[in-house]
C-alpha cells in the first residue's frame, strides 16, 4: 500500500544574492512500512523535500499526499527527527519524551507510561531522570528518537540523525535502528550524505543530484538484515551509488545488491 504520494514536487528559494532552484519535478511513491533514503550532495534539495513532507514547507508546484490526503501542515502522523536532535535542554530525559505527548493532551500518566516504554526500547530507561548535559551525543539523539516514537507516527522523518556522532556510536544506532524499524513496521524517510549509511539501513535508496535538485537514481537494496556498515555486500553497493553519482547520469534502476563494477575498479 503506498503510504505517501510525492507528485511532481517543485520548489525555488530566492536570497539577497542568488535564486536556488532546490527541487525539479520529484515525484516518488513510498510504499507503507519501507525504509526509504534519500542520499545526495550537499545542495541537492534532501532536506527540503523532507520539510515538504513534514509540513514545514509549501511547494512551489505539485503536491504531496499522505494516504490519499494532501499534506499541507505538520500533523501528529509524521514526526521529525533532526540531525541535532532538537531537545529541550531545561527538561530531562523523562521529560523530553513525554513533552509531545502531553502537548496532545495525553494525560501525564500515560505520558509516563509510554516514555518509559520508549526508552527502554531505546536502551535509557535507567537514565530516564537524568539531565541532558549528563548524556553523550549518541544517547541525546537516542532520546530524540524515543520522541519521536513515542507519538505512534505512521511517518518517522529522520534528516542526517547520526552525521555529528563518532563512527562506533554511528554503528550501535545503525543496528538498534533497524531493530525499531523491524519491530513496529513503521515507514522511515531517512535523509543522509553518508552512501555507505544509506545501503546499510535502506529498502531502496533515492540518488538526488544538484543543480536543480531532481532524482538521478534509484536503487532497491536486496541484502539481509541486519546489515553493518563494514558488509562487503553493502560496501558493493555503495560504490555503485558513489559512481553513478559521480558520472552524474541516470543508472539501470534495479537489484543493486550486486553491482558490476568497471574495470580497475576494487571494494
Amino acid at each position: 500500500m503506498v503510504k505517501l504520494s510525492i507528485r511532481n514536487v517543485e520548489k525555488r528559494f530566492v536570497t539577497e544574492d542568488q535564486k536556488v532552484h532546490a527541487l525539479s519535478s520529484i515525484s516518488v511513491e513510498v510504499q507503507s512500512g519501507e525504509f526509504l533514503i534519500l542520499v545526495g550532495p550537499s545542495g541537492c534539495g534532501k532536506s527540503t523535500l523532507l520539510n515538504i513532507i513534514a509540513g514545514l514547507v509549501k511547494p512551489d508546484a505539485g503536491e504531496v499526499l499522505m494516504n490519499g490526503v494532501p499534506v499541507t501542515e505538520p500533523g501528529p502522523d509524521r514526526a521529525l527527527v533532526f540531525q541535532d536532535g532538537a531537545l529541550f535542554p531545561w527538561l530531562n530525559v523523562r521529560r523530553n519524551v513525554e513533552f509531545g505527548l502531553r502537548q496532545k493532551g495525553v494525560s501525564k500518566r500515560e505520558a509516563s507510561e509510554k516514555a518509559m516504554h520508549v526508552l527502554d526500547q531505546v536502551g535509557l530507561s535507567k537514565f530516564s531522570e537524568n539531565d541532558l548535559h549528563t548524556l553523550s551525543g549518541g544517547m541525546r539523539q537516542r532520546v530524540a528518537i524515543a520522541r519521536a516514537l513515542a507519538l505512534e507516527p505512521e511517518v518517522l522523518l529522520m534528516d542526517e540523525p547520526f552525521s555529528a556522532l563518532d563512527a562506533l556510536t554511528r554503528e550501535d544506532l545503525y543496528v538498534e535502528i533497524q531493530e525499531l524499524w523491524q519491530g513496529r513496521g513503521a515507514t522511515i524517510v531517512f535523509v543522509t550524505h553518508n552512501v555507505r549509511e544509506a545501503v546499510t539501513l535502506g529498502d531502496r535508496v533515492l540518488l538526488l543530484a544538484s543543480d536543480p535538485g531532481r532524482l538521478q537514481g534509484e536503487f532497491p537494496v536486496n541484502i539481509l538484515r541486519p546489515r553493518h556498515i563494514e558488509d562487503v555486500d553493502v560496501a558493493r553497493t555503495a560504490q555503485q551509488i558513489s559512481y553513478e553519482m559521480k558520472k552524474g547520469r541516470i543508472p539501470f534502476v534495479g537489484d543493486a545488491s550486486t553491482p558490476d563494477l568497471e574495470p580497475g575498479e576494487v571494494v
